[in-house]
């Protein structure tokens, strides 16, 4: 790591480590705003870590930006802290003002018509919490504040806030941003790949201590070969992960505009390997690891619901297929290796 990362990673992990709490994220998914914890977030800059300096932001990179977002998933901060970073960065590509306040991505079907916005999102992470929504129409990036909006709550499979918006003529501050026309889906793949890698790094780390401590027939259940290899499963599974989530950053940062075959592949990856170490995590763990007592399902629980959000793997499978089908058989070899 560089310096920047070094100084990212020390930062988000020795804060989520120390706030990030049981008893917070438990608060949390009973409709507590974690509101300390989220102006703490903001001061240390972790949301404008994609803005550039001029803007008031750490001037980073997408590779930095996964140190962020890989230490909430992993932390499973229960804050729009990844939806904050890619708004944050969509308003920095507009040239857009980043306003203070928690913002949220809205994701729906909007119309702008002399600079008010109409519309509905289903499923706004936190919008009952937000300030402001940030929306994307065609290459156009619109920053709309929510005082005004028709919020109806809703959680997802984590309990998790995802909130219907519906906006009325609400007044937004919109500029063009050269970005691809499903910029939002695209981008918001990338952030939950990074989220997941994250929380499958905790899952294996969390299943490797356990098996060591739980004894059984009088030595640690991590001595017998077969829970060994289903660790060495769920350890492959959640590097491989990494990595490519890992990848697609680093391609973004080199060819904004053509990342989505990485992004696409790092998407199907992580919900792979959340189906298979999710299932290895709980059999490792047993009978307490389904208690709503233990950790272990808080990690669990957003990886079944990240994997459904910004296209499921599947969803993301058939979109390169037909794009492999359409380039003609010729092409997909130079297409594979050019990457």
């Amino acid at each position: 790591m560089n310096e920047l990362q070094t100084i990212l990673s020390d930062s988000v992990n020795g804060l989520l480590s120390e706030r990030v709490t049981k008893n917070l994220v438990q608060g949390a998914e009973e409709g507590v705003w974690p509101g300390a914890l989220w102006d703490e977030i903001e001061a240390n800059g972790l949301t404008r870590v994609l803005v550039p300096e001029a803007q008031g932001g750490a001037g980073g990179t997408w590779a930095d930006a996964a140190i962020v977002l890989k230490a909430a998933g992993e932390h499973v901060a229960p804050v729009p802290l990844a939806e904050a970073v890619l708004a944050n960065w969509l308003l920095a590509e507009a040239g857009i003002d980043i306003p203070e306040g928690v913002v949220t991505l809205l994701d729906g079907d909007f119309n702008l018509e002399g600079g008010r916005v109409s519309g509905t999102a289903a499923g706004a992470p936190w919008a009952r919490d937000a300030v402001y929504g940030v929306a994307v129409f065609g290459e156009s990036v619109a920053l709309v504040p929510l005082a005004g909006a028709d919020i109806e709550p809703g959680i997802n499979v984590a309990r998790e806030p995802r909130d219907r918006v519906t906006l009325k003529g609400a007044a937004a501050a919109t500029k063009p941003a050269d970005l691809p026309r499903d910029a939002l889906m695209l981008y918001g793949a990338l952030i939950r790949s990074c989220q997941m890698a994250g929380a499958l790094g905790y899952l294996s780390s969390q299943s490797v201590a356990y098996a060591n401590e739980r004894t059984q027939f009088g030595k640690p259940i991590g001595k017998f070969q077969a829970i060994q290899q289903q660790l060495a499963v769920l350890s492959t599974q959640a590097a491989a992960a990494g990595i490519a989530a890992d990848h697609a950053c680093a391609q973004l940062d080199k060819r904004v505009s053509d990342a989505a075959f990485e992004i696409a592949v790092a998407k199907i990856r992580v919900d792979d390997a959340s189906s298979i170490a999710t299932s290895i995590a709980h059999q490792v763990h047993g009978a307490i690891g389904f208690t709503y007592e233990h950790g272990l399902h808080f990690a669990t629980r957003r990886l079944w619901s990240w994997r459904a959000e910004f296209g499921a793997g599947a969803e993301w499978a058939e979109r390169l297929g037909r794009e492999t089908i359409s380039r003609g058989a010729d092409a997909l070899w130079p297409h594979v290796t050019a990457r």
